[in-house]
């Protein structure tokens, strides 16, 4: 073979060598570019997946935070529902002690004022007979002695205790020509009167007293038949 042909078949060789080399090296960098490129969307979907989680945990944790908060929400809720019941339960007992106290307090004004008015009407109960005595007294005075200064002292006397049981609340009862009533007049005769209407009282035979609004002693009187 010439020389020629020889070495320009080498240098053919060689050039097809040296192309499949430059090929072989370009698909080495498409493929490490590829690799590299594949590693970084590795790496970004990485990334995204870690954020992806890390956002999951953070919502995770605001729910968990969130429920707490209504867990504690709803405790201090029932303590101060609790303290509520206990203020209204002290408010009502000190209502009701109060309504209890008013009550006692008006039962014992009422039964003290009783007492004070059974002890006042004893003690009237023992001036009348000494008010009916100088009644009697005056009255047997003969009408020419009347202005006798011991006379005019006693009839002052006696009226001077008038007034001052009238002051306490003692009273008179009227009974002369009214309706008889058993409640005021005690009948101890019935007599005959022309005037008056039958069930009348006629005559008062001794004086009945009123204290207040009870009977201290009812009137002794005589009825028309």
């Amino acid at each position: 073979m010439p020389e020629n042909i020889k070495k320009e078949t080498i240098d053919n060789e060689t050039a097809e060598n040296k192309a499949e080399e430059i090929e072989i090296e370009g698909a080495d960098e498409e493929s490490t570019q590829a690799a590299e490129e594949a590693k970084d969307t590795d790496v970004n979907e990485t990334e995204s997946d870690d954020d992806a989680l890390a956002d999951a945990d953070a919502k995770a944790d605001d729910k968990s935070d969130e429920k707490s908060d209504e867990k504690k929400g709803l405790f201090k809720k029932k303590k101060k529902d609790k303290k509520d019941e206990q203020i209204e339960g002290l408010n009502d007992r000190l209502k009701r002690q109060m309504a209890e106290f008013e009550n006692f307090r008006k039962r014992s004004e009422k039964e003290k004022s009783q007492m004070f008015d059974m002890g006042a009407k004893t003690i009237v109960e023992k001036i009348l007979p000494v008010i009916d005595n100088f009644e009697r007294g005056l009255a047997a005075v003969p009408d020419d002695k009347k202005d006798d200064p011991f006379i005019t002292g006693m009839d002052k006397v006696y009226k001077q205790m008038l007034t001052e049981l009238d002051a306490a609340g003692v009273k008179p009862i009227e009974c002369v020509g009214q309706e008889f009533d058993p409640d005021f007049h005690n009948a101890v005769m019935q007599v005959e009167n022309d005037e008056l209407e039958s069930g009348t009282v006629a005559q008062e035979l001794q004086k009945g007293y009123m204290y207040k609004d009870s009977v201290v002693r009812h009137s002794m009187v005589s009825v028309v038949q």
